[in-house]
C-alpha cells in the first residue's frame, strides 16, 4: 500500500496582512488529484491543520470540503491527521465520534482515565489494504502539552521530566500497538514536536513543549519503523526513518526558496519506506526585490521597470521591498507605493537596512560616562548608530526646538 506524509497546512494563515484562500484551496486541489493519480492508500496529516486555534467559518468550510469530496472519491482511503501545536485540540476533538465512523480519523487530544491512564485505543490506528487487511499500524499522537504528560518527580536528573513525559506516551503507545500486531505488521509513528538537529525556519517554535524546553532525541521514537513529523516547515530528514514533510506554502516570505513537498512511503515486505518526494506547485509567487537592499532610488528605478502578468488579485505575486536608507525617509512607503500604482503585485513588506555602524551608544563611547552626555549628543550617537553619517542642521534644529518645547512643558 501507499501513503502520503504531509503537515503544516495552516489553513487560514494570513501572509503580512493578504489572505490566501486561493493559495490553500488550489494546494488541496492538487493533492487531491495526486492521491488519485498515485493510487493512494492512506493520508497522514501531521498537525498545524489550522493557522490559530479558532479558524474562520471559511477555514472549517474548505477543510470538511476536502474531506467529504476525499471520502467520496476514495472511499477505502486510510486517512489520520493529528493536531499540532497551532490547532485547538478540543475543536479538532469535537468531531472524532462521527468521522470515525466514516473511517476519518482527527486526533486532538490525548485522552487519560480517572486514574490517569492513557487511552491508548484513540491513538493506535490501522493502517488497511483495499481488502480491509491490516497492513501496518499508525501510533497517531497529537502536540502533546505539558498537562498531557505524566512527569516522574523522581527524575534523577538523567532526562529532562518533559522529555521523559513524551517518551512514555509513546512508548506505551508503542506497546499497545505491539500487543495487537503481527511481526509482518510495520510500526508508523505520527508526531508534531521540535526534534534535535532539525533545521529552523523563521516561523517555526523551536520549544514547544514548554519555556526552554530542550528538543526531543531521535531515541523518543524507538521501535517505530517510520517517524512523520509536523511543525518544522522547512522539509528535512533527520534519519533513514524520521522525516519532516514540510509546508506546503512558504510561511514566510523567507521560506522563498524551499522545497515544499509531499512524502510518498510505500508499505511492503513488512517495512515502510521512501519511495518519492513529491514537489509542490507554487501557485502565487513571491518576490523579493532588491535581491540585496539597496538605496532608495535604485530601488524605485527597479520597481519602475517591473514588468509582470496581469493575474486577479488573489493570484498576484507578494512582493518584498528591500531598502538600503543613508538617512531618515519620512514618504518611505508612499514612494514605494507610488512606483507600483500599476503594477500587479502585492505589497506585503518594506524591509530596511540601515548604513549605520548598529553600535549602542556604551559602545561608542567606553571611556565617557553616559551621564555625562547631553541630550543633543545623544541624539547624534544614536543618528551614527543608524546612518553612516551625522545629522544636519535642520534636523539638530527641529530636536533642539522639540527639546525646548519638552523644558517648557516641565516646568
Amino acid at each position: 500500500m501507499k501513503l502520503l506524509h504531509t503537515a503544516d497546512w495552516h489553513l487560514g494563515h494570513r501572509l503580512h496582512g493578504h489572505e490566501r484562500y486561493f493559495e490553500h484551496r488550489s494546494f488541496l486541489d492538487w493533492l487531491m488529484n495526486e492521491i488519485s493519480q498515485r493510487d493512494i492508500d492512506g493520508l497522514l496529516v501531521a498537525g498545524d491543520v489550522f493557522d490559530t486555534a479558532n479558524p474562520s467559518a471559511t477555514s472549517w468550510q474548505l477543510f470538511y470540503q476536502f474531506l467529504a469530496t476525499l471520502r467520496q472519491q476514495r472511499p477505502h482511503l486510510n486517512v489520520i491527521i493529528i493536531a499540532g501545536n497551532h490547532d485547538s485540540p478540543s475543536k479538532l476533538d469535537a468531531p472524532h465520534e462521527l468521522l470515525k465512523s466514516f473511517d476519518l480519523h482527527l486526533i486532538g487530544a490525548v485522552e487519560r482515565d480517572t486514574d490517569g491512564r492513557l487511552n491508548c485505543d484513540k491513538l493506535a490506528i490501522p493502517l488497511k489494504d483495499r481488502t480491509g487487511c491490516v497492513q501496518a499500524w499508525c501510533a497517531a499522537v497529537p502536540f502533546l502539552r505539558s498537562a498531557d504528560l505524566r512527569m516522574d518527580e523522581e527524575q534523577n536528573g538523567e532526562e529532562d521530566r518533559l522529555v521523559a513525559g513524551v517518551r512514555e506516551v509513546y512508548q506505551q503507545v508503542f506497546a499497545h500497538i505491539d500487543s495487537l500486531r503481527t511481526a509482518e505488521q510495520p510500526l508508523l509513528a505520527m508526531g508534531h514536536a521540535y526534534l534535535q538537529s532539525g533545521e529552523l525556519s523563521e516561523l517555526s517554535e523551536r520549544k514547544v513543549l514548554g519555556g526552554n524546553q530542550h528538543a526531543l532525541p531521535l531515541s523518543v521514537f524507538n521501535g517505530a519503523d517510520y517517524v512523520a513529523l509536523g511543525h518544522l516547515h522547512l522539509a528535512q530528514s533527520l534519519s533513514e526513518q524520521v522525516h519532516y514533510a514540510g509546508s506546503p506554502l512558504p510561511l514566510s516570505l523567507a521560506e522563498q526558496n524551499y522545497p515544499h513537498q509531499l512524502i510518498e512511503l510505500t508499505v511492503a515486505e513488512h517495512q515502510i519506506t521512501v519511495t518519492d518526494k513529491i514537489r509542490i506547485p507554487r501557485t502565487v509567487d513571491i518576490l523579493r526585490l532588491p535581491a540585496q537592499p539597496a538605496p532608495l532610488d535604485a530601488v524605485l528605478a527597479e520597481l519602475d521597470n517591473l514588468s509582470l502578468t496581469d493575474l486577479p488579485q488573489n493570484q498576484r505575486p507578494f512582493l518584498e521591498v528591500r531598502v538600503r536608507l543613508e538617512k531618515p525617509e519620512a514618504r518611505l512607503r508612499e514612494r514605494i507605493l507610488a512606483a507600483l500604482v500599476d503594477k500587479p503585485v502585492r505589497l506585503a513588506r518594506i524591509y530596511t537596512e540601515y548604513s549605520g555602524h548598529g553600535l549602542g551608544i556604551a559602545d561608542q563611547m567606553t571611556s565617557v560616562p553616559l551621564d555625562s552626555l547631553s541630550p543633543r549628543e545623544v541624539f547624534e550617537l544614536c543618528y551614527q548608530r543608524q546612518y553612516a553619517s551625522s545629522p544636519d542642521s535642520v534636523l539638530l534644529n527641529c530636536f533642539e526646538e522639540l527639546e525646548t518645547a519638552l523644558e517648557n512643558e516641565a516646568l
